[in-house]
């Protein structure tokens, strides 16, 4: 693991300023309170460190001792369980399905439009930005039903979430008048000190 080895007794995560993932990746990481080092893999020479240690050398990816995690989902999970307090997911089975069923529709139908919404490709970009507008505002009633998604706590899927809507601004995505209350929502996620100090300066900037 080259000069990750070094530092094996410190969690690492290899993560990129702007990717929504590796923020999803940080949020989960601050919510449970765990100390860990970054490696900024946008700075020179750093993407050689992370080819060592992920095969597929994609962001994030979670350094624990000898374990190499990646794919945000399986990290995300294995902080939770690694650290269960405070828990990011159900204890009960039928509502820890339902929880990993709302991450899987948020990655499968947010995440998945976000290539094309950060497209050059200007048609592209604006068919993907309406599609992810309005599959957003299509789930108001679910975001109105609880304080947070689906559940009275913080979850995984608000981790997964909150990244999305803090960029919406970047994106040029403005949610229509019925979706107010997810802009409710979202401030409340992002008044949580958590969140605050999970942002990159890259990422603070994009809400100046």
């Amino acid at each position: 693991m080259g000069a990750v080895a070094n530092r094996r007794s410190v969690m690492i995560l290899f993560s990129s300023s702007t990717d929504p993932l590796s923020h999803c990746a940080r949020l989960v990481l601050a919510e449970k309170h765990i100390t860990f080092d970054v490696v900024d893999v946008d700075q020179e020479g750093q993407q050689a460190e992370l080819a060592d240690v992920n095969p597929y050398g994609d962001v994030p990816t979670l350094v624990d001792r000898d374990l190499v995690v990646y794919d945000v989902q399986i990290l995300s999970e294995y902080l939770d369980e690694r650290f269960p307090h405070p828990p990011l997911m159900p204890v009960d089975p039928v509502s820890r399905a339902t929880a990993r069923l709302g991450l899987h529709r948020v990655f499968k139908d947010w995440y998945s439009l976000l290539p094309d919404v950060e497209s050059e490709d200007k048609r592209l970009a604006a068919k993907a930005k309406k599609e992810l507008r309005d599959v957003i505002a299509s789930s108001a009633d679910i975001f109105a039903a609880k304080p947070f998604f689906l559940s009275d706590d913080m979850t995984l899927v608000d981790c997964a979430i909150a990244p999305i809507l803090w960029r919406l601004p970047a994106y040029r995505i403005d949610l229509p008048r019925q979706a107010k209350v997810i802009e409710q929502y979202a401030e409340r996620i992002f008044s949580r000190d958590s969140f605050q100090s999970c942002l990159t300066e890259a990422e603070q900037e994009m809400r100046l």
